[in-house]
């Protein structure tokens, strides 16, 4: 027997509010003043900020086939069979604990039905899934669906129709392109053919291919447009973010926003000229950005916490908008808290940025080592690049898996960062840093209670004598 998604059930499930609006462009229908235009470009660059970070490494993956990480299009993995080292550029801030696994689904034709395999203990795996807003929407793996084997449907907000048997859980998105950043952990060289096997394990199957029936037509081509950051840092993220809202339905809450985002023409789909504008309204929308940037630059720059950044957009809550940027400007696709917590530092005590030229220790006073059911790793990275920093031994990261590191006679641990070998006895101790800015993130997967509350944190970097 099969179940039927539709209109009534998407109500029931709370999501009627993903039905698309007509939200129809007014720029230029009625008078906006200059002070109008920088208010709403202010609000509109923020509010596209992370969906347009999303946006890099969907293009890359999927479209630029010269990009080292292209994942080969749509609806299928791209696995990596070890950690990620300097070179790997895909998206800021990379995981150096577990390779990944990257794909990209197109639900705007039929879902697609995700198998993962029986996996043993204490392999540990998780797939994490993200819309098109970078919200962590559906989670598979070890913490949430066991190890036993198990089958998955992910259906796009506006698809109707039966549920197969077969399937254990479904999973609807705000949007039709979702993407999985997949972390399957290795355990050393010799674990490699192993974890291989896990990953050959994780199977993409479109629903008609799944059921035997036949496919539906496929849904139309599109010109996705040539990712360039420094047009999306000014006004040319309006032309990145109109190309994508056809594929994001305008939830019922950003009604008024979008109404206000039209008069300067912004709407799904809509083609924006920047050479249209007056020179009045294109100098006060160009503050306007420069606004929302210094204001995410200023306020990321003193986060240590990442609890708050990472998850649904019912579990961000009130400021959602500032967190997920947050969330993208520091570690795009980072767990949610339930599966991983994360803490970080840019800047010393005297609030200036992090110096790999001067001495830091972080200090783990006896019995405050990071309470975990799984594992924890400090990475280092380089600032403004956030990308993992080239040294002579090829450390990228420290934790509880990496051989040699010792404990004070108290249980203590002291964790070097400087660009400068420490020395003798401390050497098993040290994170390379570069000579220059950097900042560093603290990863500890199956958090426990007090990890997750607050009771536990991350001990601030000291300066040493």
């Amino acid at each position: 027997m099969s179940l039927s998604i539709n209109r009534r059930l998407f109500s029931a499930l709370a999501l009627s509010a993903l039905a698309p609006l007509a939200v129809r462009p007014s720029w230029g229908e009625a008078a906006l003043t200059p002070d109008e235009a920088q208010a709403i470009a202010r609000e509109a660059w923020a509010y596209a900020y992370a969906p347009l970070q999303g946006y890099q490494t969907m293009y890359n993956q999927t479209q630029n086939t010269s990009f080292a990480g292209y994942v080969g299009g749509f609806n299928q993995f791209r696995h990596y069979a070890r950690s990620a080292t300097p070179a790997d550029t895909d998206i800021v801030t990379p995981n150096n604990d577990t390779p990944y696994s990257w794909a990209w689904l197109d639900l705007r034709a039929e879902p697609m039905v995700l198998s993962l395999p029986a996996v043993p203990a204490p392999r540990y795996y998780v797939n994490q899934w993200f819309d098109l807003y970078t919200h962590n929407f559906a989670y598979t793996g070890v913490r949430t669906t066991g190890r036993e084997a198990g089958t998955y449907m992910f259906v796009g907000p506006r698809w109707t129709g039966d549920i197969p048997s077969g399937i254990d859980k479904v999973f609807i998105a705000e949007t039709e392109f979702v993407g999985t950043l997949t972390r399957t952990q290795l355990s050393g060289p010799d674990d490699v053919a192993a974890m291989q096997a896990v990953q050959a394990g994780y199977k993409l199957t479109p629903l008609s291919q799944f059921t035997g029936a036949v496919a539906p037509a496929p849904a139309p081509a599109i010109g996705w447009p040539v990712w360039d950051a420094a047009k999306a840092e000014g006004l040319g993220f309006i032309s990145y973010l109109n190309a994508l809202l056809p594929f994001m339905p305008t939830v019922a809450s950003e009604q008024d926003m979008f109404a206000r985002f039209a008069r300067i023409g912004i709407g799904p789909g809509v083609a924006f000229d920047a050479a249209a504008l007056s020179p009045e309204i294109r100098a006060a929308m160009e503050a306007g950005i420069a606004e929302a940037a210094k204001a995410l630059k200023d306020g990321a720059v003193q986060l240590k916490d990442s609890r708050a950044l990472f998850g649904t957009r019912e579990e961000l809550g009130e400021g959602y908008i500032t967190k997920r940027n947050y969330g993208a400007m520091l570690g795009i696709y980072a767990n949610s808290k339930e599966e991983a917590v994360y803490g970080s530092q840019q800047t010393g005590s005297d609030g200036k940025l992090l110096d790999g030229n001067r001495r830091w220790v972080l200090r783990f006073e006896p019995g405050q080592l990071p309470p975990v059911t799984e594992f924890w790793s400090i990475t280092m990275y380089s600032l403004p690049q956030r990308f993992l920093v080239d040294n002579p031994l090829n450390r990228y990261s420290i934790g509880d898996r990496t051989p040699g590191l010792t404990l004070g006679a108290d249980g203590s641990l002291e964790i070097y960062m400087q660009a400068d070998n420490p020395g003798p006895g401390k050497e098993s101790n040290w994170l390379p840093a570069p000579r220059g800015p950097f900042f560093f993130a603290g990863r500890f997967y199956g958090p426990k209670p007090e990890a997750l509350d607050g009771r536990w944190s991350l001990p601030p970097l000291i300066e040493a004598p």
